[in-house]
């Protein structure tokens, strides 16, 4: 049994309560598909956090940390010059392994059946695959002949399952839980840090042999948000936007 988490960015607060569901049901295997750092207040204490995870991904904001951003709002542009301006004052020692362990990072696991990305199997890195996109066929179908079995994925923030005949499937319409067979499936995640499907609680995924259960975790929200505000460099929406998941 593993716990699989994704888009962080920052929330101390999610990622200690998700962290605290995980242990609360005897899992220590647990994948973290990116999107460490960005947006949220606390970069260095999140991804001294995730070190501990079995394996972790690249995303395009821990990219754009280490890097430059690109194709990035502005709002999420000087997030990400603010984090990284926290990842190189302060805690010489820490910092250097921070940025190490970023660096490091791949940008796909390939697991037996599993394959791990943080966008998609096509762009690992960048691209977005929403529920909409059941309408877009041909995207689809090309992200799916890259996919041998059952693709984990992130980088929306908005959990549910994508069958191959092109169905989307939130977790509410099924109960939380979704059997995997022999049909090819996407499935996100959701976000710990940054919920965008109407649900305010930090969202994550068990995988237990053949059944996800997709779990929502509350956190102490408010907490985060009043830490965003107390930042001139974070845009007071990145807090805002919390309460509603959106």
């Amino acid at each position: 049994m593993r716990a699989i988490i994704s888009d962080i960015h920052g929330n101390l607060e999610g990622l200690e309560a998700v962290l605290a569901d995980i242990k609360s049901q005897g899992i220590e295997e647990i994948y973290c598909l990116g999107d460490i750092v960005g947006y949220g207040p606390n970069p260095r204490e999140c991804i001294d956090l995730v070190m501990q995870c079995k394996a972790c991904l690249l995303g395009n904001h821990d990219q754009g940390a280490l890097f430059d951003p690109e194709g990035f709002n502005s709002g999420a542009e000087r997030a990400i010059f603010w984090t990284r301006k926290m990842l190189e004052t302060g805690d010489p020692a820490g910092n250097e392994r921070r940025w190490e362990f970023l660096g490091e990072l791949p940008r796909m696991i390939r697991d037996g059946d599993y394959l791990f990305v943080h966008g998609s199997a096509r762009n690992p890195l960048n691209e977005y695959v929403f529920p909409e996109d059941i309408y877009n066929q041909r995207k689809m179908e090309r992200i799916f002949s890259l996919v041998d079995k059952y693709c984990f994925q992130g980088h929306t923030h908005i959990p549910g399952v994508f069958t191959e005949d092109l169905n989307f499937l939130a977790p509410e319409d099924i109960d939380f839980k979704y059997t995997l067979g022999n049909k090819k499936v996407l499935v996100n995640v959701g976000s710990v840090g940054q919920p965008r499907n109407g649900d305010n609680r930090s969202s994550y995924v068990i995988l237990n042999d053949s059944e996800i259960r997709f779990q929502r975790v509350s956190y102490e929200l408010e907490k985060t948000a009043e830490k965003i505000y107390a930042i001139p460099e974070l845009d007071n929406f990145l807090g805002e936007r919390l309460r509603d998941g959106r």
